[in-house]
């Protein structure tokens, strides 16, 4: 499970390869469900556009959702446009980049299902037999209009024995399919002629704001994931300490009930052990995750992460990061219990 879990995590990745990499696994395997799929339309007139209309655009709303929920990006983006401005205002122009990078990943995969649907033309026969002029075929000339809608409506089904081997349903299949295959070839041009004008054509414009664009998307991609990263290095550090602080008070209560043994040494009782050291996992290197020492601390770190994100100037004031959150804070004195703070 933690395997999976960390596998996952790799793939949210804002790496842009990476998340190239799923638009491409989400397209072969949209291919190979389609493949795979067994294709049986109703052949009643009332559900056949239902059935054929559904398998054409229920499966490309399911992989839409698919790719937006292993793209890391789209959560970020929805947490930059609602987070409050706080000290830092909101870009407009970013969160369009980001929207945009978003839906070109996540409407890779629906794409290929259509486009494979449309050239292969069992659905739009399916959904669209019932639509069809009646007066373009000369077969139907001797049947009634109740006889035409059943016919068509059987159109479909090839096997079936009042359509079987007939010449009228072999042309409004083969009308359709031609159909169907036009407008997917349709789509397939429309969208490799807008990718090579969009590929050919950006180099002649300015490229400065895209740069900005690309340039802070990314930093709020890494800026949430590495503030995500300290979090836990900090609740880690935490916990070690409020461990220690805990079987280091313990030892008075200990020598109280007498349950507390002497060493063969023959320490004197009166001499107490040191003090748990607070530089077992790296001194000063964690001295900025020190300085929050408590619960209340703490949450109001979080608070103000979430409703006052600090401006993106390293040489502001440190007053702007709120009261209490400053890195010159001081520590916590080495006998300070901590543990009563946390919640069992």
């Amino acid at each position: 499970m933690d395997r999976f879990r960390m596998l996952f995590q790799h793939l949210q990745s804002s790496s842009e390869s990476v998340m190239n990499g799923i638009c491409l696994l989400l397209a072969a395997v949209t291919v190979k469900m389609y493949s795979s799929f067994d294709f049986n339309c109703p052949c009643l007139a009332r559900y056949n556009a239902l059935y054929g209309l559904g398998l054409l655009l229920t499966p490309p709303l399911a992989l839409f959702l698919c790719g937006l929920l292993v793209n890391r990006q789209s959560v970020v983006m929805m947490e930059e446009w609602r987070r409050p401005a706080g000290h830092r205002k909101k870009d407009l122009g970013i969160i369009r980049y980001m929207c945009s990078s978003v839906l070109q990943r996540a409407l890779a995969a629906p794409l290929v299902w259509i486009l494979l649907a449309l050239l292969d033309g069992k659905c739009f026969v399916c959904a669209f037999s019932n639509s069809v002029d009646p007066e373009k075929f000369l077969d139907f000339a001797n049947m009634t209009p109740s006889q035409v809608q059943l016919f068509l409506a059987k159109v479909p089904c090839k096997e079936d024995e009042m359509v079987k081997d007939s010449p009228a349903r072999k042309a409004v299949s083969r009308y359709l399919r031609c159909l169907s295959q036009a407008i997917g070839w349709s789509i397939t041009l429309l969208l490799i002629v807008v990718a090579f004008l969009a590929r050919c054509l950006r180099p002649c414009f300015d490229q400065t704001v895209f740069l900005q664009r690309r340039y802070w998307s990314n930093y709020v991609d890494l800026e949430q994931k590495l503030f995500d990263e300290t979090c836990c290095e900090h609740a880690r550090d935490f916990a070690h300490r409020c461990v220690l602080h805990f079987f280091s008070s313990m030892q008075s209560e200990l020598r109280a009930l007498g349950l507390r043994r002497e060493p063969a040494g023959g320490i004197p009782e009166s001499q107490e052990p040191p003090e748990p050291s607070e530089d077992l996992d790296g001194g000063s290197g964690k001295a900025h995750l020190r300085a929050i020492s408590s619960r209340e601390q703490v949450d109001h770190l979080l608070s103000t992460w979430y409703s006052s994100k600090p401006p993106l100037d390293l040489t502001a004031s440190p007053r702007l990061w709120g009261p209490g959150l400053n890195h010159r804070a001081p520590v916590a004195a080495p006998g300070t219990r901590l543990c009563h703070q946390v919640d069992v």
